[in-house]
């Protein structure tokens, strides 16, 4: 088989396509791990560098705020300037961003140093998911986009077990600096085999004042509900950001239906199936967060399990991942994704739930195994079809800032989770060291968490529509749901 189709795009399954699709998992893979990695080894990183849990909670959120503050100019920029180019700086930033992190002396230059990080995942995030859009024929996109989820899904589950190995056989700085050498992979693959893809109906200057006005919008918004549980509400500072994030926002909104060429394309939002996948997202990520941030703390201080049994303990989620979200995708792209994003989340919150016996049961067998297997089937039944929901509502040239917006979304909602979940459960200052009060609140907290996934199960079955039944007839170049059935919802 042709590594190309007649009109240059990647046909699924061919030796180019692999190659693709390994240096996008690569990239994007390293920005979820790094994001996952960091939860198992906060409680070590606590202690060596004598901080409390407000300091955890922002080497957590310091990451996620710039990653989500830059999410939409990086989607934009790769749409304008080059997907693979932007894509490409983002693995050199990061990479960088990643060795400062390791090493890094106090807590304070450890959170600026993730600060960095975050900048640089959010040139890389969007790109990979909008070059396999931009890459494949539409009908093995959804092929694509699942191996893609469920390999990506793989980094996410793997982080917890990756950390707890890397600080069982030297210190938590190699948490950080195992991505150099996977940077540095994922750049030769994509210099030798990823081809480069723009907007080419994108015109006109760079909307600059679009990009700083988002950046001001939910830097402001995060910061003030990160700061607001242990502030106050009626804090200044707290006052002061949440009124400039919606200064910001309002006048991001007048700007970009103005401006000739809008960082953000606010049509994006006319699609119904998209803003439904988007909420679906915000709800379910927020969930899914606000555990997994407490999960490997509670099993360290209260289980008493070492930072690698910790990591351990969500191997089967990785397996699950492994080889359920790929079919999971072919099964979407069948039957289209409603049945899949309303059922997966309940699945997940009583995967949740059943965690919340962990608190009580220290045995593996029965506290936390029968909660993780469940967590990991949800999560192979959202996780592929949620996302190539969000991507197939947008126009295909507007598929980097499409994945800029579906990704802040999610980021936006592990972000208020992690800072609201934990003093919510009674989680604050030096508890997490203290076992029976930590395991109160880790109960608390999954139960939440639980609560809020399956109510985003019952969203997506209320809002999301499969597509019609798809014609002989190829959709017309600019349709905006040119791809397969599975993607015309999202």
């Amino acid at each position: 088989m042709a590594d190309l189709a007649g009109d240059g795009l990647l046909v699924a399954g061919t030796a180019q396509a692999r190659w693709v699709l390994a240096a996008t998992v690569l990239g994007s893979g390293i920005a979820s791990l790094d994001a996952t990695v960091v939860g198992v080894a906060l409680p070590t990183i606590g202690r060596d560098l004598r901080t409390g849990v407000a300091s955890l909670q922002w080497l957590v959120t310091a990451y996620t705020l710039t990653l989500a503050a830059f999410l939409l100019l990086g989607g934009a920029l790769g749409d304008r300037l080059g997907r693979r180019r932007i894509f490409s700086i983002g693995v050199v930033w990061f990479a960088v961003a990643s060795a400062a992190c390791a090493a890094a002396p106090t807590a304070g230059s450890l959170i600026a140093a993730r600060a960095v990080q975050g900048v640089g995942a959010a040139l890389l995030t969007p790109g990979s998911l909008a070059i396999l859009q931009a890459s494949f024929r539409s009908e093995d996109r959804a092929r694509a986009i699942g191996a893609w989820s469920g390999l990506g899904g793989l980094a996410n589950a793997a982080g917890p077990l990756v950390g707890g190995e890397l600080i069982a056989v030297s210190s938590w700085r190699w948490v950080f600096l195992i991505n150099v050498p996977i940077a540095a992979v994922t750049l030769a693959l994509t210099s030798r085999h990823v081809p480069e893809s723009r907007d080419e109906s994108a015109t006109g200057r760079l909307d600059v004042g679009g990009a700083v006005l988002a950046v001001c919008a939910l830097t402001g918004l995060i910061y003030g509900l990160i700061e607001g549980p242990t502030r106050g509400w009626t804090d200044p500072v707290v006052v002061i950001m949440l009124g400039a994030a919606v200064a910001a926002g309002g006048a991001f909104v007048v700007l970009e239906r103005r401006v000739g060429s809008p960082m953000l394309p606010l049509g994006i939002f006319a699609s119904r199936q998209f803003n439904a996948a988007n909420a679906t997202t915000f709800v379910v990520y927020a969930a899914l967060s606000g555990a997994l941030f407490l999960l490997p703390t509670e099993l360290q201080v209260a289980g008493g399990y070492s930072p690698a049994a910790s990591g351990l303990a969500l191997l089967p989620v990785t397996a699950i991942m492994l080889f359920g979200s790929a079919p999971s995708g072919r099964l979407s792209a069948r039957i289209g994704p409603r049945l899949q994003m309303g059922a997966g989340p309940l699945i997940v919150a009583a995967g949740l739930a059943l965690l919340s016996r962990a608190a009580t049961d220290a045995s593996y067998a029965t506290g936390v195994l029968p909660g993780v297997v469940v967590f990991g089937v949800g999560l192979a039944c959202t996780v592929a079809p949620l996302t190539a929901t969000a991507m197939g509502a947008a126009p295909p040239g507007h598929s980097g800032i499409a994945s800029a917006v579906n990704n802040d979304v999610a980021r936006a909602g592990g972000l208020i989770a992690v800072a609201v979940l934990p003093p919510l459960a009674g989680i604050t200052g030096s508890t997490y060291l203290h076992a029976r009060a930590l395991s109160a609140g880790f109960r608390t907290a999954v139960l939440v968490a639980a609560g809020v996934c399956a109510a985003g199960g019952v969203l997506a079955a209320l809002t999301i529509r499969n597509p019609g039944r798809p014609t002989n007839e190829p959709c017309p170049p600019h349709c905006a749901t040119d791809g397969p059935p599975l993607r015309a919802g999202t």
